[in-house]
């Protein structure tokens, strides 16, 4: 019999043993109340559920078992939170005890060992972190002088839509986009000019519609590893796997973190440089410059090495979640072409047809942000938000929820929860039209003190390209075909087919438009 299969039953039984043996010492430490759970695998727990997308197949487990219930993954404990009162419950009056984050051994290869702000457990480090990154980085002073850098890379991308329109090979003024690279770029070069104070740039062979060089390359390490983290990776539960790591995730993990690392690598010695040269912008510094005056004065705090895993952190959540939201914002309007009409309207009669939209003016416009709403509860970046991981022993929905517990929160299921919206699945901004949404939880960049910081930039960047392309664009299904609106797998929620559209510079916009 073969050595590996013979470990790998060897493991199985020690694994088993475990198991029993501690579920007869927790027994006697007295009755448990257990949220509910399904039948189980020996060794492998509920792994089997585990089906991709994980937060549908969640979804389906919440209907059969109700808000909360438990799960066993492999050798971790898990309680998945599908309501609104619970979510509430587990991020106000144990917020503190579920402010841990579990240390996967895939996350610890991304984030230096859990040192990273998103994946730190809660603690000194993790506030400093979170200090830094609230007040120096992204507070809203800091937020609201990057509208110039959001709107200096929007008016190119829209610059780069016209030419491309302009050439199309039919000689209609139309053409045919897909709208996810313009917007990954879009999305990574305002971090690349605010983190770094950078540009990408351009080869001479790239098109009006091809990203640049630096985003190519950045998109590439998002890609490969957004789906080797996250809940839903199997690897991370069993240790057997890890130690076999026949599939290779671990190389795979390492390779991309390599790769990522060298980016980040290359920008701070940049600005470096640039700082040792006497370049000095003020009020107006990079965040990279910010965290390296803070390394002058507290060099054992502000290491390279933290530096880099903050700037990780925001490119990795700056790029794929912003813009994924617009692309399912745009995806949305496409076979909502009522909703669509109706924004622009909006626009024409808030604006005008004199200028673009300006950050200024997103708060104004009451319908675009009924549709940012409805996108972000249709379709939240993070479906599961990232996970928590209990510090004691608290009670969830009446059910005993013991300390070192994973804890899953099902954002997707909370935001399409029948009992709350009324036909929760359909896409209907109205709904959110004159405060008749408020009260109503949504929760797409989290809840409780581990929410996510940068949502104050996120929503102003979202807010800002998708009513440009609302304002400055018509636009049409590629051959009239419905948008396909399959969802795709990972840490986020990204399209499973990425969308094209047909857009055609507005007429009303065309004096605009021609100045870019």
């Amino acid at each position: 019999m073969d050595k590996a299969y013979i470990a790998v039953l060897s493991f199985a039984f020690l694994f088993l043993l475990h198991y029993i043996l501690g579920r007869k010492s927790n027994g006697s430490k007295g009755a448990v109340h257990l949220p509910p759970s399904p039948p189980a695998v020996p060794f492998f727990g509920h792994l089997h559920l585990v089906e991709k997308p994980l937060h549908a197949a969640l979804c389906r487990l919440g209907a059969r078992l109700g808000p909360v219930f438990s799960l066993r993954l492999g050798a971790r404990n898990a309680v998945v939170v599908s309501s609104p009162a619970c979510a509430r419950e587990c991020f106000t009056d144990h917020d503190v005890a579920f402010a841990n984050r579990p240390q996967f051994p895939s996350q610890m290869l991304v984030s230096y060992g859990g040192t990273s702000l998103v994946s730190s457990s809660y603690g000194p480090h993790w506030r400093n972190l979170r200090r830094v990154a609230a007040v120096r980085l992204l507070s809203a002073h800091r937020v609201t002088g990057m509208s110039g850098v959001i709107a200096a890379e929007v008016r190119a991308m829209a610059r780069r839509l016209c030419r491309a329109a302009a050439a199309s090979p039919g000689g209609d003024g139309a053409a045919r986009v897909e709208l996810k690279r313009s917007l990954f770029e879009l999305s990574l070069s305002v971090l690349m000019e605010t983190i770094a104070r950078t540009k990408g740039t351009r080869s001479e062979a790239d098109g009006d519609t091809d990203m640049s060089l630096e985003a190519q390359e950045f998109k590439q390490v998002v890609d490969e590893i957004i789906p080797l983290i996250g809940a839903a990776n199997v690897w991370d539960y069993l240790p057997v796997m890890r130690w076999f790591d026949v599939s290779g995730v671990r190389s795979r993990i390492l390779a991309t973190v390599s790769r990522r690392d060298a980016f980040l690598h290359r920008l701070i010695d940049a600005e470096r440089r640039r700082m040792e040269e006497g370049g000095d912008d003020g009020e107006k510094k990079s965040m990279i410059a910010v965290l390296l005056t803070l390394q002058k004065t507290e060099p054992e705090l502000y290491t390279d090495q933290m530096i880099i895993a903050l700037c990780a952190n925001m490119f990795v959540a700056g790029t794929e979640t912003t813009s994924s939201t617009i692309e399912w914002a745009m995806s949305l309007l496409l076979n909502h072409p009522a909703a669509l009409k109706k924004a622009q309207a909006e626009m024409d009669a808030s604006i005008g047809t004199s200028r673009m939209v300006t950050a200024d003016d997103v708060p104004r416009l009451s319908y675009l942000q009924c549709i940012i709403n409805e996108t972000l509860r249709l379709y939240p970046a993070a479906p599961l938000l990232l996970p928590h991981e209990s510090s004691a022993d608290c009670k969830v929905g009446g059910y005993d929820v013991p300390s070192g517990t994973m804890l899953i929160v099902n954002a997707y299921a909370i935001h399409r929860d029948p009992a709350v919206w009324e036909d929760p699945t359909a896409f209907r901004p109205e709904r959110f039209e004159d405060g008749k949404g408020d009260g109503l939880l949504l929760m797409p960049f989290g809840m409780g003190r581990r929410r996510c910081p940068g949502e104050t930039l996120a929503l102003q960047t979202v807010g800002v390209v998708l009513g440009t392309l609302v304002q400055c664009f018509d636009w049409e299904r590629v051959d009239g075909l419905e948008v396909d609106m399959t969802e795709g797998v990972g840490i986020t929620m990204p399209k499973s087919v990425a969308l094209e559209a047909v857009c055609r510079p507005r007429a009303a916009m065309r004096d605009v438009l021609q100045k870019l």
